[in-house]
């Protein structure tokens, strides 16, 4: 069997509000929307910024942080996961979208404000059909101290 990765690393501030809702079995699922900048030379030497749009999704209790803690311009960690969809509006249009389904997430602060207040760390489940939620954790950044030994390189 073939080893395959497939894993988001962003960190970025809150774009809105989170949007909640729950599905007919009481999985709650959250949205929001986080922006990342980079800085960049153009070819005349023109310093430039862009900004990239991530939707993110969140699954139980996970959703659940998020609707309670999390708001427009918070600084956010996250670690997760791509998953591409599409759908077809009532025109026969079809949509794509590309989603980060979030497993970790570290609230960083407010505003992306340097040295801003360090949150929790909080891990989820990965799955829709409803996984693992577990609790949150009490670590303030990503865990890098264990190699993973899982990477296909």
């Amino acid at each position: 069997m073939s080893r395959s990765l497939n894993k988001v690393m962003l960190i970025g501030n809150v774009g809105s509000d989170p949007e909640i809702r729950s599905t007919g079995s009481g999985l709650r699922i959250g949205k929001i929307s986080l922006a990342t900048n980079r800085s960049f030379q153009d070819r005349s030497g023109q310093q430039q910024e862009r900004t990239e749009w991530h939707r993110l999704t969140f699954f139980g209790r996970l959703a659940e942080i998020v609707e309670q803690y999390v708001k427009k311009g918070d600084r956010l960690y996250v670690e997760g996961r791509i998953e591409y969809s599409q759908s077809e509006d009532d025109k026969g249009n079809v949509r794509y979208f590309t989603d980060i389904v979030v497993g970790e997430m570290v609230m960083l602060g407010q505003g992306g404000a340097p040295g801003g207040s360090a949150g929790g760390g909080f891990s989820g489940g990965g799955s829709r059909s409803g996984g693992d939620f577990g609790g949150g954790s009490s670590r303030s950044g990503p865990d890098i101290s264990e190699p993973d030994d899982d990477l296909p390189f």
